[in-house]
């Protein structure tokens, strides 16, 4: 796939706009080209423009995508445009010097009169060229390696303030000039007024066109400023809000084009450091929930199934109008990751109780039920070493939540309806479905089934009411969980 980045129609306007302002110059400033008809005047110059048309048509590249992401000097096309005008003056004046025996005087006014279009159409052009590429690039998500060597935008703005000063001042001269040689020759006798009517148009003619160019320069250079900021604001807003994945599109070979590269550079940094955090944090996940399995009658695959029940209940529940907001990919994936802490408090229970063989007596399940406690107060030791974090705050909310009951009738704190945290809520069904269809030494596995009808009949009274609801309607997928991480596996 091969794609154009010029504008062909762009630079058709601008040859258009050369063309007619040349000639009004050079009938201002060269006193052979004002002696020529219309048709005289406008077919070479029409001609010599419409070779820098075709020429930068043919010199322009166009990029596969495969090599879009290689270097293409903005800098390169300036060089080309600018470059062909001068040929065209050059040619221009030579068919002038063969076809009319003009002047060398009129030569160089010619020369100087097309050089000074060609620096300010070759200046606003490669400006287009550079946003153009900078869109595509971004559309393609291509980054240019930017070169190492490059002209400061400072000097680039140096450069062209004394170009345009001194372009503005040579033609200025040569228009007053002209017109005072006029004002000597002339037999016609003009007032004071009228000479400087006369002069005052031709000067403010070239005042006028020279400064919309400069303008309309202003406004290109401001505009791809803009670019550059509103990408620069768009990926730092993204990376602030979580998203490592967005890259800033490098389109330039200035300071810009090293601001978006370093700012890649510092997003990868930052993803592989996550990265690596995140691994911390799962490894130390699994070193604790597999502390409180070893301690504890129940098995690896509880931690497992509960995990994805939780995981199950809130990809349901994201897409309701009630959690959209609360339940995004980072929220689900941050409970789904704390989910195995909920019981990371039977560390503390004795192993007189936690591993009975039998039904706990009253005093004995009392001291079980701190187990919520004691999880819940050791995950906020860590926050308060660490500082909190939504991850910390889930597991903390799990551990300590997960056995409160709809009704307010649950431990420890005897929490009531939304009181009791969403974290909280889903894991209370996910446990407790999970001890109904797996065995004990106290009770037999129950079917999905007879889970399923004890859980519908502790809706609105142990479990949230919305939970429930969201558990039939994705019960296969509990099935399915059951199944594939049963403790025979």
């Amino acid at each position: 796939m091969q794609y154009e980045i010029q504008d062909n129609k762009t630079v058709l306007i601008h040859l258009f706009f050369s063309l007619v302002v040349f000639a009004v110059y050079g009938v201002q400033v060269c006193p052979l080209l004002e002696s020529l008809s219309v048709l005289q005047l406008f077919v070479p110059v029409f001609v010599s423009l419409l070779f820098v048309f075709f020429a930068q048509y043919k010199l322009s590249p166009n990029y596969s995508l495969s090599e879009c992401s290689e270097k293409i000097e903005t800098g390169l096309y300036w060089r080309m445009i600018f470059g062909l005008f001068i040929t065209a003056s050059l040619a221009l004046s030579l068919f002038n010097l063969l076809a009319y025996s003009a002047p060398l005087e009129s030569a160089l006014k010619v020369i100087l009169g097309l050089i000074t279009l060609g620096f300010f159409v070759a200046t606003d052009l490669s400006l287009l060229y550079e946003k153009k590429q900078a869109l595509q690039l971004k559309r393609l998500s291509r980054r240019l390696q930017p070169n190492e060597n490059f002209m400061p935008l400072t000097q680039k703005f140096s450069l062209f303030a004394v170009a345009n000063t001194f372009f503005f001042a040579v033609v200025i001269f040569l228009v007053i000039n002209k017109d005072l040689h006029w004002l000597m020759s002339t037999d016609q006798r003009l007032s004071l007024k009228e000479a400087q009517q006369v002069i005052l148009v031709e000067v403010g003619f070239v005042v006028v066109v020279m400064l919309a160019y400069t303008l309309k320069i202003i406004h290109s250079f401001s505009h791809n400023l803009s670019y550059f900021f509103q990408n620069e604001n768009e990926t730092l807003q993204r990376v602030a809000s979580g998203d490592l994945s967005v890259r800033a599109p490098v389109s330039s070979h200035d300071e810009f084009g090293h601001i978006a590269h370093n700012t890649n550079l510092m997003i990868d940094d930052l993803a592989r450091y996550t990265q690596e955090v995140k691994q911390t944090r799962d490894v130390a996940i699994l070193g604790l929930s597999s502390l409180a399995e070893a301690r504890d009658n129940e098995t690896g695959a509880h931690i497992l199934r509960t995990q994805y029940y939780v995981k199950a209940l809130t990809e349901l529940l994201k897409d309701r109008p009630k959690y959209k907001d609360y339940l995004d990919d980072q929220t689900i994936e941050l409970l789904y990751k704390s989910a195995p802490l909920h019981d990371i408090g039977k560390v503390g229970i004795p192993d007189a109780i936690l591993l009975k063989p039998g039904k706990l007596t009253d005093d004995e399940f009392e001291i079980m039920k701190t187990h919520a406690s004691i999880g819940a107060e050791a995950l906020a030791t860590a926050e308060g070493q660490l500082g909190s974090n939504s991850f910390l705050r889930f597991a903390r909310e799990i551990s300590e939540t997960h056995h409160e009951k709809w009704d307010g009738s649950g431990y420890p704190n005897g929490l009531k309806g939304e009181d009791i945290p969403l974290s909280g809520r889903l894991m209370a069904l996910a446990d407790v479905y999970d001890a109904l269809i797996s065995k004990r030494v106290y009770k037999p596995a129950f079917s999905h089934e007879k889970a399923k009808s004890i859980l519908i009949d502790g809706k609105g009274t142990h479990f949230d009411p919305d939970i429930v609801d969201a558990f039939i309607e994705c019960e296969q997928a509990f099935v399915d969980i059951a199944t594939k991480y049963s403790d025979k596996h």
